[in-house]
């Protein structure tokens, strides 16, 4: 069956969700500094909203630890981010914007659209399994797959990988992979490490070098030489 509708969440709430939802999956967990800097908002704010969310039983939250959904703010995050990422689909595929430009406004259409509307969204877009950036649309009842990945700064010098997804949408940092040829689909070649913090790689014969935080946030998949 599919989940119920978050119609009764407010867009507040169900951007906090989402937020916690891509800490998670980046971190293991939401420290509260890491929902101040994703939100743009002031630590107090999060602290009290981080509360109620608690209260209503869509969280838990440990003192120095941080923050993680229960199992049913995960299944609202879950279709909120099933509503961001066909958005975002919509918009490169159909509008033909961007893929640095358009997480901004997918924030914005997905609280607005109903269930009803997001089905008849995914099948004009014929059933996308990724967002621009690689990263997996939730299906209807939920549920999540993910290939299996690791990030690019773990790979050993020579090593060759295809990218799957980008774990980061700022537009400055979308904007420069692209330029390097650093997107879903691409085969890289990891090259000797220029220092401790930065490692080279080579996209269809293009060289360049990655700090390894940022090389951190590119997720791969092993490719047989």
């Amino acid at each position: 069956m599919p989940v119920k509708s978050s119609e009764e969440v407010t867009p507040v709430v169900e951007e906090y969700l989402e937020c916690i939802y891509r800490l998670q999956e980046k971190e293991g967990v939401a420290r509260t500094s890491s929902i101040v800097k994703s939100l743009r908002v002031a630590p107090g704010t999060v602290t009290n909203t981080v509360e109620k969310l608690e209260e209503e039983g869509l969280v838990t939250h440990v003192s120095y630890r941080g923050v993680k959904l229960t199992e049913k703010g995960r299944r609202i995050a879950l279709q909120v981010v099933r509503r961001h990422r066909l958005s975002e689909r919509l918009l490169v595929d159909i509008l033909k914007m961007d893929w640095e430009r358009v997480h901004e406004t997918a924030c914005r259409l997905e609280h607005s659209l109903t269930d009803e509307v997001v089905k008849h969204l995914e099948k004009a877009l014929n059933y996308p399994r990724t967002c621009p950036h690689g990263n997996p649309v939730p299906n209807e009842q939920g549920k999540v797959f993910e290939e299996e990945t690791q990030p690019l700064s773990e790979l050993a010098e020579g090593e060759l990988g295809v990218i799957v997804k980008v774990v980061e949408e700022k537009p400055e940092l979308l904007i420069s992979l692209k330029k390097h040829g650093l997107v879903p689909g691409a085969v890289v070649r990891v090259l000797k490490s220029v220092s401790d913090e930065r490692v080279g790689f080579e996209v269809d014969g293009e060289k360049g070098v990655l700090s390894l935080s940022l090389a951190s946030l590119i997720r791969v998949k092993g490719v047989e030489q």
